[in-house]
């Protein structure tokens, strides 16, 4: 079974994302969303509700997953027997700092390999800070994320402190 992990903070999940994850599925048997844990940034929504958001997002999609993690991607990859790691690129911006994760990642564990995916054109310029800061300001993010998300990053914010 070909497997590939997608993995990201997802904090939110973005339509951008999904179209990632959706090609990825018709390419690969199983297709294993990797909610990473990275406190260094400062997340927004915990692990979970990340994860739960991812989870909901793909349910009709009966070769992807929802799962969380911690510590070394290609650690995570390994123990899910996969051969392969999506890495998203939107713009030239991404592809440096990509570059140089793949070829870490290469030396970490040689025989998984990373595959870059660009989403539709019409995502190339979301991001999930862009969302969350458009969110925060007022304004309508329908376009950019599902229906959940936006229903969840909505209560979220309202019970910041302003």
């Amino acid at each position: 079974m070909r497997t590939a992990i997608y993995p990201g903070s997802f904090d939110p999940l973005t339509n951008g994302h999904l179209d990632v994850i959706q090609r990825a599925a018709k390419l690969f048997d199983r297709v294993v969303v990797a909610v990473a844990r990275n406190e260094s940034k400062h997340p927004l929504f915990t692990l979970e509700e990340r994860k739960r958001m991812v989870e909901r997002a793909v349910r009709r999609l009966p070769n992807v997953e929802a799962d969380s993690f911690e510590g070394l991607l290609m650690d995570y990859a390994q123990r899910q027997s996969a051969q392969a790691v999506i890495r998203g690129l939107r713009a030239v911006s991404d592809f440096e700092f990509e570059f140089q994760l793949a070829l870490m990642n290469r030396k970490l564990n040689e025989r998984i390999e990373t595959i870059f995916m660009m989403p539709k054109d019409a995502y190339t310029f979301l991001s999930s800070r862009i969302v969350k800061e458009i969110a925060s300001l007022g304004g309508d993010v329908t376009a950019f994320v599902p229906a959940h998300v936006r229903t969840a990053l909505l209560a979220k914010l309202r019970q910041r402190p302003a």
